[in-house]
């Protein structure tokens, strides 16, 4: 099995067949090319991990200029340069146009593979960290978020138009409905996504550290700083900081955080200088800042500086058009990851998945399945493995038009998601005429159109 494929230039023939012989004794595929444009062919025909160039072909030949021509065909490539003795001078200047190395001639066997060896470490490296960047942005894409409800779609709607603006976005929505997931969503669609995205929950981290982590701090500024520390805004320097439960800030790191967002600069712990940042923040929240404001409990001058363009998550229980796709979803996710062959839910396990009311929202939902799927011995989640009783009476102590009405439009939904929006259908199953059937969507606020494009 080949270690890679090289393509080796080099208008000596006798040269560039010994280095041929030497790399295939390694398990190396090679093509050799004596001219720039059998070269250039080869690599449109060939997509090669390294390419050897030699950095004089002929009288005319440039071997800079070739490998310039070749990134231009494959960017990621890299390219050793091979040169005199005399000529390391210019190849120390290809190696600032983009050349990984050069060898000078003659050239030992061991330092041939060597270098090799390094130059296709190097390309794997940067082919798994691009593959790995392209699977984030899919995971984090507008298009790739769970969104049947009318609702949700509106807010990826907002997202997709935010994305690009540098404003300050301020998401409010309970603990679980997906507010880190919004915000890396923005980050990686605005022109920010090359730059570095840091989160930090404020709740997390205690009053007298926060200030420190945020902003950084200079050896010896108080007990235990034996060396300066960056901050985390500096860290985030050109990209996005997410701020997440801002409202557990104090009051005197609230004031700073004003400055921060209105000067986009600031000291560090003991710092004499302001440093200056070039960022986008994101904050989010579960609790009502403006109940907050009015109780004076968050300064009402930074709650509008931050609500520049507010995002309010719904919870799940107000979207609940959204439960069977995240819950397929989940399924597929932790079967592959518990290496099981899960392929559904039973119509009762899903309907009690959707008379539950998910205070936990998302987060609930996403354990509830990661639960039930380690623990059936089917190919299915059976109603028994969704949400077993722990003995508390909060169902029963609904009211009963409640529980009916929950029961009723979980019903509908359920059907409509089955049938895929076909009105008709879904009143033939539930032994309704279809104006009647009508009737409950009508006073559920359920629109049969929204099922239409689920598979």
């Amino acid at each position: 099995m080949s270690s890679g494929k090289i393509l080796v230039v080099d208008d000596d023939r006798n040269l560039a067949e010994v280095v041929r012989m030497r790399l295939e004794s390694e398990k190396y595929e090679v093509t050799t090319a004596q001219r720039e444009d059998t070269a250039l062919e080869a690599v449109k025909e060939k997509a090669f991990d390294l390419a050897i160039i030699d950095l004089q072909l002929d009288d005319d030949g440039d071997g800079i200029s070739l490998m310039e021509d070749v990134h231009r065909i494959n960017p990621d490539m890299p390219v050793i340069i091979f040169t005199a003795f005399g000529s390391i001078e210019n190849a120390v200047e290809a190696m600032k146009k983009g050349a990984y190395s050069y060898l000078a001639k003659p050239f030992e066997h061991e330092k041939l593979l060597f270098q090799v060896e390094k130059a296709l470490e190097k390309h794997q490296l940067l082919a798994k960290i691009k593959n790995l960047t392209g699977l984030l942005h899919e995971k984090y894409s507008v298009e790739n978020i769970v969104a049947r409800s009318k609702n949700m779609q509106e807010i990826l709607r907002q997202v997709a138009m935010v994305a690009k603006t540098d404003s300050t976005i301020y998401i409010y929505g309970e603990s679980g409905t997906g507010k880190e997931l919004i915000a890396k969503t923005l980050h990686l669609a605005s022109d920010r996504k090359d730059k570095t995205f840091v989160a930090i929950n404020c709740a997390a981290i205690p009053e007298t550290l926060l200030e420190s982590e945020l902003f950084g701090y200079e050896k010896g500024s108080f007990t235990g700083a034996s060396q300066s520390r960056t901050g985390l805004f500096m860290q985030a320097d050109g990209g996005t900081l997410f701020l997440d439960e801002i409202a557990c800030m104090s009051p005197a790191l609230q004031a700073k955080m004003l400055r921060v967002l209105q000067d986009q600069q600031f000291y560090s712990v003991g710092g004499k200088t302001p440093l200056k940042v070039d960022i986008r923040v994101i904050v989010a929240t579960n609790k009502d800042l403006k109940k907050a404001v009015e109780e004076g409990l968050f300064r009402e001058d930074l709650f509008y500086r931050i609500c520049v363009i507010p995002i309010n998550l719904p919870p799940l229980r107000e979207r609940k058009e959204d439960i069977l796709p995240l819950v397929n979803e989940f399924i597929k996710q932790f079967s592959q990851k518990m290496k099981k062959e899960v392929k559904g839910i039973t119509s009762p396990g899903m309907q009690k998945l959707m008379l539950h009311d998910w205070p936990g929202n998302i987060r609930e939902l996403e354990n509830t399945i990661e639960y039930a799927v380690a623990m059936t011995q089917q190919d299915v989640i059976t109603e028994d493995l969704i949400l077993p009783s722990n003995g508390s009476s909060e169902e029963t102590l609904k009211s009963l038009t409640r529980a009916k009405a929950e029961f009723e439009k979980g019903y509908v939904i359920h059907l409509l998601q089955v049938t895929k929006g076909n009105i008709s259908r879904a009143a033939e199953l539930a032994g309704r005429f279809r104006a009647d059937f009508y009737n409950i969507l009508k006073k559920h606020k359920v629109n049969a159109a929204d099922f239409k494009s689920q598979s």
